[in-house]
């Protein structure tokens, strides 16, 4: 018999019985079937995704949108003249997607795809920056010393202000306040300030930054100073849940003073990983020289994506997951998300050991639960000895320090996303209770470090 039939087991074969090569490409081809198995086995080393509370990222998809990504597999998103219907599919979602965001004008309102929310803040900051240095230079002023105004904000906005040579002035966190206030804000302004970025679900604690108020204390500078400051909303992932659970919040183009908007579709869009959007209110706010124009893969295009070559297959699945699911679908998913989070808040507020600092609140944020020990815990670990023991049971519970001036709070942050049951959080409740009981009997004799603790994830 044929050693490399088809009808033999794959771990009897030759390619099973030798170490794969793990830095140095092979001589000689294997069986396809052998090595997908001993690949899909060292996979098996990561942890379980839906497990995962640290990300904030989908980890459930269905049946039908495995299928839409696997016919969609090898079209390019950019290539517009080849695969002119997934353009066209692309254009109905940011149709939709303005419209859920409240655009005054949707013939007048810009947007485009992109690979997550990090492409689209990179190119939300892009414009307001253009916006910005073209508005100094027609009045003669000088645009060497640019700075942009943010709270509390995810690392993407750190790398637009390293990438491009702008100051970043992060309004820092008070104990009483893990946000950026009005208050605070302005005093971070001045005429070198291209814009100020809002953020509606904030990395640390869930909670969204107060869009309405700061937009009305920029209002106020305007009216005292002259200067007019724009407002860019990084909605990354409370831009898919107050349209459909909190629709009364005034956040988005309904406040004139945003000018654009950033999201993932791959966090509560329910979309596949790699999908974001970015929009802006008007046409005019994206300045003609982000935008190129090519030729070269059949039709003459204009782009002004960062990425040139991406996949189609997440717009494909977030304009399926749009027809599927519908307001009422998005509402019902995400209610549920919500009210499992205060399943959560409660069942930790009954251990007796821990503060619940974000509750899952709709009206105050997304659907998670961000907590921190007692001052009065009579404990013998930290929320990074718990996180780190949690893991042993395939959780991922992320422990870490709040930023500047609050950096002496730690927490700890469990996301509750589309398939993170109210049964499953549960059993994580369960396996808590065990941690603590273990920690009761057991002295810790080295305790982990929030360099060694579990990985913060966005």
């Amino acid at each position: 018999m044929n050693k490399d039939s088809k009808y033999e087991s794959i771990f009897s074969s030759r390619d099973s019985d030798v170490e794969l090569p793990k830095y140095k490409m092979p001589e000689k081809e294997s069986a396809p079937r052998v090595i997908k198995e001993l690949i899909r086995d060292e996979l098996f080393l990561d942890g379980n995704a839906r497990q995962n509370l640290a990300t904030f990222c989908q980890t459930y998809l269905s049946d039908e949108v495995h299928e839409l990504m696997d016919i969609s597999i090898s079209k390019n998103m950019i290539d517009k003249d080849e695969y002119p219907q997934t353009a066209e599919i692309e254009e109905r979602c940011v149709s939709m997607v303005a419209q859920l965001w409240n655009a005054p004008d949707r013939s007048r309102s810009v947007g485009t795809s992109t690979v997550g929310s990090s492409e689209a803040c990179m190119l939300g900051g892009l414009a307001m920056y253009r916006r910005w240095r073209a508005k100094r230079k027609a009045a003669g002023k000088d645009v060497s010393r640019p700075n942009i105004v943010t709270g509390p904000v995810q690392v993407c906005w750190h790398k637009f202000a390293a990438y491009w040579d702008i100051e970043l002035r992060e309004v820092p966190m008070e104990r009483d306040a893990f946000y950026m206030t009005p208050e605070n804000m302005v005093k971070y302004i001045d005429e070198n300030t291209i814009g100020v970025v809002a953020t509606f679900g904030l990395t640390f604690t869930g909670k969204y930054e107060p869009i309405k108020a700061l937009s009305d204390a920029l209002d106020a500078y305007e009216k005292k100073t002259g200067i007019s400051v724009d407002l860019h909303v990084d909605a990354a992932s409370g831009g898919f849940l107050a349209p459909f659970c909190a629709p009364h919040i005034l956040w988005d183009f309904r406040l004139p003073r945003v000018k654009s908007i950033s999201a993932s579709g791959h966090k509560f869009g329910l979309a596949p990983l790699g999908c974001g959007w970015i929009l802006w209110r008007d046409a005019a706010d994206l300045p003609e020289d982000l935008i190129f124009h090519v030729n070269y893969l059949g039709g003459n295009m204009s782009v002004f994506q960062l990425n040139f070559s991406r996949p189609a297959g997440q717009i494909i699945a977030q304009y399926y997951l749009f027809l599927r699911l519908g307001r009422e679908g998005y509402k019902k998913i995400h209610m549920n998300c919500y009210k499992t989070a205060s399943y959560l808040a409660k069942e930790l507020e009954k251990t007796g050991l821990f503060e619940v600092v974000y509750d899952g609140n709709p009206e105050e944020g997304i659907p998670a639960v961000t907590w921190k020990l007692r001052d009065n815990a009579k404990i013998n670990f930290t929320l990074y000895d718990l996180a780190d023991r949690l893991r042993a049971r395939g959780w991922q519970v992320p422990a870490y320090s709040l930023p500047a001036r609050a950096e002496d709070t730690v927490v700890q942050r469990a996301l509750i996303r589309h398939g993170v049951s109210r049964d499953l959080v549960s059993l994580l409740m369960q396996d808590m209770n065990r941690c603590i009981d273990y920690f009761k009997t057991h002295e810790i004799v080295s305790h982990v470090t929030p360099e060694e603790g579990t990985a913060f994830a966005h």
